[in-house]
């Protein structure tokens, strides 16, 4: 069975991942689960924890491209796409691809670039391909962009739209590792493990690109019931009515959401889907959509607070 196959990966993926990432194997479960549902994951968190150097692990594991931009505010579209350089010997234009043409993209502080380089993803994060020059290009499979930026640091950054927000199918939020997770990172940094070199650290890639097309493929064999279907839509439409919100999770979202869950129940060996992995996947599908009514965000309600409020309130289906 092809569920078999993402279940075997993602055990392989999380051994190999814990030899140089200490105590984040909820964010390499949910990046997991974005990559088998075709999203795209913003990484949110101080700098330090080790976003880049996930995402770079995660790419070598699989076996697929990884290319890194560091966003800048002089950053322009043509940086991310590409552009047309004309060929004196034979007078003629010829396009020279831009970093976009990767299977792992990565957005380094993203909200540190103007609106407008910001907006060159938005073709490609929905439809897999990118327009220049009037020419549609498509992008290797599988391709998906993780954004990071820094929840603290506000000055001089352009945050991102709400329509792009939107496109991300989830916010993982990279918290601090407990003490005796950091204890074991300072050990085996003192004892001179080469983290930014994974051949090096004696890490081995885990499948190939026919073998991650064939898990990716393999959740529609995920049973979904008519019940959870409609508990999906009523979380979503439960999130436009709450009080302490003045913009709600968009159709997209609800997607996204039950997207998201049937890879985590594949990820967790299951064909069929339940409320938990709903409810799982409801704090990083929904936290970065809601928008706060201004007054609520002065009385310390958070995203996450509001979801919980509402996973109480939305009866659960048998």
């Amino acid at each position: 069975m092809s569920l078999d196959i993402s279940r075997g990966i993602a055990e392989k993926v999380k051994a190999e991942f814990s030899k140089i990432i200490v105590g984040q194997d909820e964010i390499l479960e949910g990046m997991l689960a974005a990559l088998f549902a075709g999203g795209h994951v913003v990484l949110e968190g101080v700098p330090g924890t080790a976003k880049t150097l996930m995402v770079k692990i995660l790419a070598y594991l699989l076996g697929v491209k990884f290319r890194r931009i560091q966003f800048t505010p002089d950053l322009m579209p043509s940086d991310v796409l590409g552009t047309s350089i004309f060929d004196m010997q034979s007078t003629s234009f010829h396009l020279k691809k831009g970093p976009i043409f990767t299977n792992f993209l990565l957005a380094d502080e993203i909200n540190r670039t103007p609106p407008k380089t910001q907006a060159a993803l938005l073709e490609a994060m929905e439809e897999s391909q990118v327009s220049l020059e009037g020419e549609s290009y498509p992008l290797p499979p599988p391709f998906m962009v993780f954004a990071t930026q820094n929840p603290v640091e506000y000055e001089g950054t352009y945050p991102l739209p709400e329509a792009q927000l939107d496109r991300f199918m989830m916010m993982l939020k990279v918290e601090y590792p407990d003490e005796k997770q950091e204890d074991e990172m300072l050990l085996r940094h003192h004892n001179g493990l080469p983290v930014h070199h994974p051949s090096e650290a004696g890490l081995v890639p885990v499948t190939d690109s026919g073998e991650l097309e064939k898990a990716i493929s393999s959740l529609r064999e995920v049973k979904v019931e008519e019940g959870l279907l409609k508990y999906i839509r009523s979380l979503i439409r439960a999130s436009r009515l709450n009080p302490d919100i003045f913009l709600g999770g968009s159709p997209r979202a609800g997607v996204m959401l039950l997207g998201a869950s049937k890879a985590l129940a594949a990820l967790r060996g299951k064909d069929y889907l339940t409320p938990d992995e709903v409810k799982f996947m409801s704090y990083p599908v929904l936290r970065h959509r809601l928008i706060l009514k201004p007054e609520a965000e002065i009385e310390g309600v958070t995203a996450d607070l509001v979801i919980g409020r509402i996973l109480a309130q939305v009866e659960v289906p048998r």
